[in-house]
């Protein structure tokens, strides 16, 4: 007879349910996301800090102006400084395309949140009481992700609508130090709150993007 070689068992990975991997797929797209807007909105603020040096310069010709006793007349705005609006036009422009990318990625995390929503009523449905409920991965009920979802979410829809009005005042603003303000907004990102970033990787631990 034939010696049979004795094979070592490979411990198999646990699979995952629907719901489950679902929620693993969520973290991982929030994880992307985040990274797009970081990335949309350090190009939007270099954009933005252009647009302040415009403002700024052409305050400083027009106070010069003032200075020697020749003010600058708003009528003739264009002929005096035609290069500056033709830049500051197209400088515009690449900061509404900026915003426009981060409203897209804003309406893709409200999915998510919408999605996670959709898993707890599925789990609600299957399993009755939250109480009953086995946890999808370590320790978190359904219900935690759809909380942590909504409140990034909530956190980046507000950021969005400060950074529409940065970009809709910025170009029109007349003061100086009113124009530091609006890029400081965006730059700081108020409304997207310190712990946005433990969220997130809490999110990422418990659903195994992380290691223990």
């Amino acid at each position: 007879m034939e010696a049979k070689t004795l094979g070592i068992a490979t411990p198999r990975k646990p699979v995952l349910s629907v719901s489950a991997r679902k929620i693993k797929d969520n973290a991982a797209d929030w994880h992307n996301l985040i990274l797009k807007w970081e990335c949309l909105s350090d190009a939007g603020f270099t954009t933005a800090s252009s647009i302040a040096n415009l403002k700024i310069s052409l305050l400083s010709k027009d106070k010069i102006e003032l200075e020697n006793n020749r003010p600058a007349s708003n009528e003739n705005d264009e002929k005096t400084y035609p290069e500056y609006d033709t830049e500051l036009e197209t400088l515009c422009e690449e900061l509404q395309a900026t915003l426009d990318g981060l409203s897209k990625i804003q309406v893709k995390m409200e999915k998510l949140s919408s999605t996670t929503k959709g898993i707890c009523e599925l789990e609600n449905y299957h399993y009755g009481e939250e109480s009953k409920q086995p946890p999808l991965f370590h320790t978190w009920p359904t219900t935690h992700f759809y909380e942590v979802s909504c409140q990034l979410s909530n956190m980046y829809r507000k950021e969005l609508l400060l950074k529409r009005t940065v970009g809709a005042e910025l170009a029109h603003a007349v003061d100086r130090n009113l124009i530091l303000s609006y890029l400081s907004m965006w730059l700081h990102q108020p409304y997207i709150e310190s712990d946005s970033k433990l969220h997130l990787e809490s999110m990422l631990l418990e659903t195994g993007h992380r290691p223990l």
